[in-house]
């Protein structure tokens, strides 16, 4: 199989491109709208419509619409990692990134990817201006952050969030205290409830379960800490009336 890229094929594009006055944005051109976005700007999102609907966006498919949905996703995925970078947890951004390309892959004209364009960069421009710009936290704090998300099914201690940062433990406790406000332990159980009331919400899950997916001893644990966490046992809560 020929290789999508060698060097006589970007000679050649380099070539049309000079004859025809064909560019790309520059750098700088094209990460302006991110920045904006990441500090929560509303420009960005006019900034984002211009760039995207300009002459300058690259030329990846013969297809109109085909080449607007290419663009959408390397400018989402663009979006998604400037809102990690601005303090956006890296779950919901990826999380966000992946419901608009779902969305993209539904449509089926060259406006309403551009419109769909503009709504995302509106989404992640508003979050970004709710985010408290104090909770940018340090490279070893976000990678325990992140291994705490993706680990509340499992029993997670100092010990091995140190090792995974690869930090001493009384050190990453003392830092994470300072950067997050909140002890280790504290932190985790707080993930886990807010875990167990959406399980409770969106789920039919018994608190048996929830319990044994939240890595609790047992239920009467969890139910204990639930009702000292919220003030309400889980069966009340999830009776209780939720509107959306």
């Amino acid at each position: 199989m020929e290789n999508a890229v060698n060097e006589k094929k970007l000679r050649y594009i380099e070539f049309i491109h000079r004859e025809t006055a064909v560019r790309h944005h520059t750098t700088t051109e094209e990460m302006y709208q991110y920045d904006l976005l990441r500090m929560g700007d509303p420009r960005a999102v006019d900034e984002g419509i211009k760039m995207f609907s300009s002459n300058l966006p690259g030329h990846i498919s013969d297809d109109p619409l085909r080449n607007y949905k290419y663009l959408f996703v390397a400018s989402v995925t663009l979006a998604s990692r400037s809102a990690i970078a601005g303090g956006m947890d890296a779950e919901r951004a990826y999380n966000i990134s992946d419901l608009y390309i779902l969305k993209m892959d539904t449509l089926s004209t060259v406006d309403e990817v551009k419109a769909l364009h503009a709504e995302m960069f509106a989404f992640y421009t508003r979050e970004m201006a709710a985010i408290d710009k104090g909770s940018v936290f340090s490279k070893p704090i976000v990678i325990c952050l992140d291994y705490i998300y993706n680990h509340l099914h499992e029993v997670i201690t100092v010990k091995i969030l140190a090792e995974t940062a690869g930090l001493n433990p009384s050190y990453l406790s003392t830092l994470f205290k300072k950067e997050t406000g909140q002890t280790v332990s504290g932190y985790i159980l707080s993930k886990r409830m807010e875990a167990a009331q959406n399980m409770l919400r969106f789920t039919d899950y018994s608190c048996a379960d929830i319990a044994a997916t939240l890595a609790f001893s047992s239920q009467s644990h969890f139910i204990r800490a639930f009702k000292k966490a919220t003030g309400q046992t889980p069966r009340e809560f999830r009776n209780k009336r939720w509107v959306g």
